[in-house]
């Protein structure tokens, strides 16, 4: 699914005017008349943004944003309230909201947050694929090539190695080798950023 921007407020002239902006800008949104709406649509594969008014009748936008958290929903997050109510917008932002914005907003406060906003979801969809892949990587080693990458991640050399697990220098060459093949990695350092990705831990 292409980047979308989607808006969840209560009210039709604002959820209007924002839906005019953004399409003008060539970004696709879709609209939600609350947040009960909004997450009885959802699909964990939706990326773009969220723009959510705080106060609504029914589940607040903070609720919302809990919700969200809770289902591992990872849109990016803009507020957006009629009301400057700063414990509010640090207890937001703690909790991953990329920004806080009081109505009325101006078109440029609100296209630089989208931009923001659509960039950290780039960036998220980046790294995600680059953990699959990792993922994929790793599970392709043998018991012993991963003790073997472990061991090099950690700095030993291949003759401490040898001792470590009690085989042939020569074996763990062999290994090394097939790890850095199967891996796809050109140095101990990418293979060590490759292990992390993949959620492997020193």
């Amino acid at each position: 699914m292409a980047a979308t921007v989607f808006i969840v407020d209560d009210d039709p002239a604002i959820r209007d005017a924002l839906s005019l902006l953004i399409d003008l800008e060539g970004m696709a949104v879709r609209v939600f008349e609350n947040a009960e709406a909004f997450l009885a649509a959802c699909q964990p594969e939706w990326r773009g943004c969220l723009v959510t008014d705080v106060r609504m009748p029914g589940m607040s936008g903070v609720e919302l944003q809990a919700e969200l958290t809770r289902r591992n929903v990872n849109l990016p997050l803009i507020f957006l309230t009629g009301y400057g109510d700063i414990p509010m917008s640090v207890k937001a932002i703690k909790a991953g909201a990329v920004d806080f914005l009081t109505k009325p907003v101006s078109a440029t406060a609100l296209l630089e947050s989208l931009q923001t906003a659509l960039n950290e979801d780039e960036k998220r969809q980046m790294e995600a694929a680059a953990s699959q892949a990792a993922t994929e990587r790793l599970a392709s080693l043998t018991e012993r090539e991963r003790l073997v990458m472990e061991q090099a991640i950690a700095g030993l050399s291949n003759k401490e190695i040898a001792r470590q697990l009690d085989i042939s220098h020569r074996t763990v060459e062999i290994h090394k080798s097939r790890v850095m093949h199967k891996t796809g990695a050109i140095s101990i350092i990418e293979l060590a950023r490759i292990a992390k990705a993949g959620g492997w831990q020193a």
